[in-house]
């Protein structure tokens, strides 16, 4: 028989913990099963003892849809209570039974014995929520009238703080900016998806880098689209629809899919169509004006400013934050840019109650963090933190006014370095003192693979002493350097591979499904460029972002640069960092489409990666130039069309330039040993 623990057997998605993308859960045996039922008996009999339960609650918005609550706040009514609130497009359904399993009721209860209320509800278009589903659930106007809805509850005290992870956190940004009244504070946690456009980044909710699609998302949606879908009627009553939920939990039971193979598919508007996945907003042009089919659109589209996505531009944040982050998430660097310009808006009166903890983990894998934490391949010690006092400490402070002296002993900023393993401290991000070091690409013209030539040498300061200090004398940039270009070849039909990385959602099309992998089985490939540092003379950290410039020429009217930042231990093992990608189409802005000419040398700068890392003494830095980095974004065919419905690519012979008239670099943002 096999054993697994009572915690194992209970564990099941929560709106207040990791939500994404699920797969088939595996089947019980009798025991577990069993184990997993008394359990959850046992802890609604708790809830029952202590709060009063409202399930299935319709909540109507302006236009007549109505949303799906279920509400869970304590019997004591001597005093009223703030509400914690969670919006999600994933299931929360009581009674859901898929593959003989229950949803456990622990975080309700221990949010109610902490005096308070928690409404759970799902985004338009999914469940028991009325509407059709765009992305973060448009219009705006729904967190609105949900909030106002709230807010004037007899059993509330008018304050609302907001948490979730992944597609329950990214939708708060933009509901935040609308700064209403009742809305008091939120607790975004891997929220990128829900960043139109900050800083240097204009994703569109992590659709694009770059220009490039990313194409996690196109499995997602496919399982989120909800076009079609049964439904109660309107005049069903509370207790029908309580009743309904029982018997019918209105999740979808998925076509399983083999998204490797179905990522192959050409052209890339019909992938989710070929796969044997619904129709939706994917793809197709929906009846809600919503800008056409999200796939047809440019970064800079103005139809990504219809939905909920936040756009930084035109929504200031005014209220208290405590973001939480991961390095290994596809969106760390639009997260840090979200947080700092917040906290730097001048504007908002609480820029200085904006505070962030970064683990080295994967997408919303705070929790998942041990003793030995492992990501991908590399081990990164003992990562923990106690994450539920630190939002209940949170919450006590905002929404019960509560002096519990949080905010003076939790710094602004908590990121985990990894290479030392350990959590670090700072005001700011990156850290005060921090500055940007460069390194030179430089090589004989024979670059290709680890094998080759590449060489990363540092840039010399104007005189002043160098924050990189590296064990050969002759590590410097030669300032009159000849070019000597080093050329790759790109095949669209055989795009150069992903291999871990920053991912969420990958449908496990991406070895060790993300994080931290041995990249040397990859540098092997004639496809790739491989530029490395001598070995280091003493430790440093690199704390902040990774800006990388290419001068590139090529033989096609449009093709992809990437970049990944790689920390090489003294055995040799390469971990990779952070990764980012140009479509060189829109180099000169997201907002136009400008293409080559054959053999003509342009300055590419490439969106920043970020990462906190310590590169000991005899590591050496490398950093991977490629055309591809599939299916983590999508090939480019290098015909300057559509890309998107096309069936037919053109090899691309890329050529990456270095020398004094083209000097390709990598600034690295670097933090001084403090003595």
């Amino acid at each position: 028989m096999r054993v697994r623990s009572l915690a194992v057997a209970v564990a099941v998605v929560s709106a207040f913990t990791s939500l994404y993308a699920q797969g088939p859960r595996a089947p019980m045996t009798p025991e577990e099963h069993a184990a997993l039922i008394k359990h959850r008996e046992e802890v609604e009999k708790q809830l029952e003892d202590i709060a009063i339960i409202d399930r299935k609650v319709m909540v109507p918005m302006r236009d007549g849809t109505r949303m799906q609550a279920d509400i869970y706040r304590p019997k004591d009514t001597s005093k009223k209570v703030p509400i914690v609130f969670s919006r999600t497009p994933y299931n929360f359904n009581f009674w859901d039974v898929r593959n003989g399993t229950w949803r456990d009721m622990s975080t309700e209860l221990e949010y109610v014995k902490r005096g308070y209320a928690i409404v759970e509800m799902n985004e338009r278009g999914h469940f028991f929520s009325e509407g059709n589903y765009d992305i973060l659930g448009a219009p705006l106007t729904d967190a609105e009238d949900q909030f106002n809805w709230m807010g004037k509850q007899d059993w509330g005290n008018g304050k609302i703080g907001l948490i979730g992870c992944s597609s329950t956190a990214e939708w708060q940004l933009a509901a935040a900016s609308l700064n209403n009244q009742y809305l008091t504070t939120i607790i975004p946690q891997s929220f990128g998806a829900g960043v139109g456009k900050v800083g240097p980044y204009n994703e569109q909710g992590n659709w694009y880098r770059g220009g490039a699609v990313q194409m996690l998302f196109i499995d997602w949606i496919a399982g989120e689209q909800n076009q079609i879908r049964p439904m109660f009627p309107k005049d069903a009553t509370q207790e029908q629809l309580i009743e309904g939920a029982k018997l019918f939990d209105l999740a979808p039971q998925m076509k399983q899919i083999d998204w490797a193979e179905a990522f192959k598919h050409l052209p890339e508007q019909d992938i989710i169509k070929a796969a044997g996945g619904p129709a939706g907003i994917y793809a197709d042009k929906m009846p809600v004006d919503t800008g056409g089919a999200m796939i047809e659109r440019t970064p800079g589209d103005p139809a990504w400013r219809k939905g909920g996505l936040w756009q930084s531009d035109t929504m200031p944040i005014h209220k208290p934050g405590f973001w939480f982050m991961t390095w290994y998430d596809v969106s760390i660097g639009p997260n840090l840019a979200a947080y700092n310009f917040v906290r730097n808006d001048q504007s908002n009166l609480f820029r200085e109650d904006q505070y962030a903890v970064i683990a080295p983990t994967l997408h919303c894998g705070y929790k998942r963090a041990t003793e030995k934490t492992v990501v991908g391949e590399r081990d990164m010690g003992d990562a923990r933190l106690d994450y539920d006092e630190m939002t209940f400490s949170w919450f006590d402070h905002f929404l019960k006014g509560e002096d519990n002296g949080f905010l003076e002993k939790q710094p602004k900023v908590m990121y985990y370095e990894m290479g030392v393993n350990q959590w670090k401290k700072s005001e700011t991000w990156p850290p005060k003192g921090a500055a940007p070091v460069t390194l030179a690409l430089t090589s004989n013209g024979h670059a290709n693979t680890m094998n080759g030539d590449g060489k990363l040498l540092l840039v010399a300061d104007k005189g002043q002493a160098p924050l990189l200090k590296f064990a050969a004398a002759e590590t410097k940039a030669v300032k009159n350097a000849p070019d000597a270009p080093d050329t790759f070849t790109y095949d669209p039909m055989n795009p150069t591979p992903s291999y871990g990385g920053n991912v969420c959602c990958a449908a496990n099309t991406i070895p060790g499904n993300g994080g931290a992998l041995d990249q040397r089985k990859m540098e092997t490939r004639d496809d790739i460029l491989v530029y490395t540092s001598d070995p280091l003379d003493d430790g440093v950290e690199v704390s902040g972002p990774i800006t990388v410039t290419y001068y590139v020429s090529s033989d096609v009217k449009d093709t992809d640069v990437t970049a990944k930042l790689i920390d090489v231990q003294p055995d040799g093992t390469a971990y990779n960092l952070d990764e980012t990608i140009q479509r060189l189409r829109y180099r000169e802005g997201d907002d136009k489409k400008v293409l080559m000419e054959n053999g003509k040398v342009y300055k590419v700068t490439l969106t920043p990666m970020v990462t906190s890392n310590y590169f000991g003494r005899g590591h050496r830095i490398r950093l991977e130039v490629a055309g591809a980095n599939f299916p983590r974004f999508d090939r480019n065919l290098n015909t300057g069309g559509n890309n998107y419905d096309e069936t037919t690519g053109v090899v691309a012979h890329t050529s990456i330039h270095h020398s004094a008239q083209y000097p390709s670099s990598m600034t690295l943002t670097v933090v001084p040993e403090t003595k």
